[in-house]
């Protein structure tokens, strides 16, 4: 009779981390608030500036162009600072906008600052044989398996989503959302601009 071999307590973990993820594959809107007294359709048809904030370039543009489309999808012109606009990343970004905003013609502001909310290390494969784990990643000797090298990270942003009235700098609207760790920085921030701005269609903004 042939005998079972036990399954390795690594690969027991991996599959226990991807059953977790696959659980939680999907952008999840995480708070809303709004002003009570904001009018209906405040956003529709009018000037919008369009920011993100993020720590890196790359992830920045890629999501203010994400935003921008959402804004004009929904009937509103979307406006940008000028290239080379100055901010200072010791105080509020939204306060150092408003000038340019008011420049602009714009009248009010969709700022979304975006970070890294949670990261996803992969494990090196295993494959348990006689209770022992051995794969193409890890060396052993008798009795022993240890992985060498570490796995690849992956990384899910939060997006906190913000507009603010330009006349009086008041804020009106914000919500927060969150994406899983997945590579695909442009799919997350698409996800999380259509999950904002639909919060805010909800909300009466457009």
């Amino acid at each position: 009779m042939a005998t079972r071999r036990p399954r390795s307590i690594g690969a027991g973990i991996a599959a226990a981390a991807a059953a977790l993820l696959a659980g939680c594959a999907s952008p999840q809107l995480d708070a809303q608030w709004s002003d009570p007294s904001i009018g209906p359709s405040f956003l529709r048809g009018a000037r919008v500036l369009v920011a993100c904030d993020a720590f890196e370039v790359v992830v920045r543009q890629i999501c203010q162009d994400k935003l921008a489309a959402e804004v004009l999808a929904r009937g509103a012109t979307p406006v940008f600072l000028a290239p080379g606009f100055p901010v200072a990343t010791d105080r509020s970004v939204d306060a150092q906008l408003l000038p340019a905003a008011r420049e602009a013609g714009a009248k009010a502001m969709m700022v979304m600052t975006v970070a890294v909310a949670v990261q996803d290390v992969s494990q090196p494969f295993q494959i348990g044989i006689g209770g022992f784990g051995f794969g193409s990643s890890g060396s052993a000797g008798v009795g022993v398996s240890a992985p060498v090298g570490g796995g690849r990270v992956t990384s899910g942003y939060s997006a906190n989503g913000r507009v603010t009235d330009v006349p009086s700098g008041r804020l009106v609207w914000t919500a927060k959302a969150t994406a899983p760790p997945s590579s695909d920085i442009n799919a997350q921030m698409s996800d999380l601009s259509k999950l904002v701005l639909g919060a805010a269609d909800k909300a009466g903004l457009f």
